[in-house]
């Protein structure tokens, strides 16, 4: 089973570690890639700060987070399990995982991002700003340059299994599934079930407890059919669409009461 999760905008900070090693980081097929958005980052940021906080779509508020992109090759790196602390994460915990389920996740967990394409939450990375959305003066629009990139390398980690995305759409357009692969794909809504609707927060929560769930209980459904038959034996209320034909990604509704 592969899960593909987006990233979160909240970071926790670098820490003190060693610094990045980009020759380390999985996916080694995106790293020419991840040298071209991060060297004309860097260099971005280390220019006009106005110009960058524009680039990077920042507010006021958030100019700090320049300068934390100025140092990105130096700064100190954690595992990208610990530097994103968004909803969905704090939902995740992987912190509090048992030795078992980090094992899967390590394995089964790549999280898409607008600086480094894609990563497993084992890879090191420092703290950063920079999503998917931006168009870089260089490189143009990112989620094009990954797209390209992405191309001949994710269906070789897809493997056989499961493909279970719950990307937001800014990442999800960065790779689409095809073929054979988006057969064996499922994306996910987490809709609250009075109203039919999609509420952000416990939509990024719920996703983060469906994927501890499956870590924590060592389900490993082959395909999405059985990954419907998973979640509901794990208490998750279910409505699954099968595709109209093949070659398309199977839509999965999971419906919540109460939104927390």
């Amino acid at each position: 089973m592969l899960v593909l999760l987006p990233p979160s905008e909240g970071k926790a900070s670098s820490g003190r570690g060693a610094p990045l090693k980009p020759e380390s980081l999985s996916l080694p097929g995106l790293g020419a890639a991840r040298e071209a958005v991060l060297g004309e980052l860097v260099e971005l940021c280390a220019g006009d700060e106005e110009k960058a906080r524009e680039v990077l779509g920042l507010s006021e508020g958030l100019r700090g987070e320049v300068a934390k992109n100025t140092v990105l090759r130096t700064a100190g790196a954690r595992p990208a399990g610990e530097i994103y602390t968004g909803v969905l994460y704090d939902s995740l915990g992987l912190a509090s995982l048992d030795t078992a389920a980090k094992r899967r996740a390590a394995r089964s967990l790549l999280v898409f991002s607008g600086l480094w394409g894609a990563l497993r939450v084992t890879d090191r990375i420092p703290s950063y700003r920079c999503s998917m959305g931006v168009k870089l003066p260089g490189l143009g629009a990112l989620g094009t340059h990954w797209r390209t990139a992405m191309a001949p390398v994710l269906p070789e980690v897809a493997g056989g299994g499961l493909v279970l995305d719950l990307r937001s759409s800014a990442y999800a357009a960065a790779w689409k599934p095809k073929g054979e692969v988006a057969g064996r794909t499922a994306t996910v809504r987490v809709l609250h079930a009075p109203t039919r609707k999609v509420v952000s927060h416990f939509n990024k929560a719920t996703k983060g407890r469906i994927v501890r769930s499956l870590l924590s209980s060592g389900s490993a459904p082959e395909d999405p059919a059985r990954l419907v038959e998973a979640l509901r034996d794990l208490g998750y209320v279910v409505e699954a669409e099968s595709p109209a034909q093949a070659g398309q990604a199977w839509s999965l509704d999971v419906l919540v009461t109460e939104i927390h």
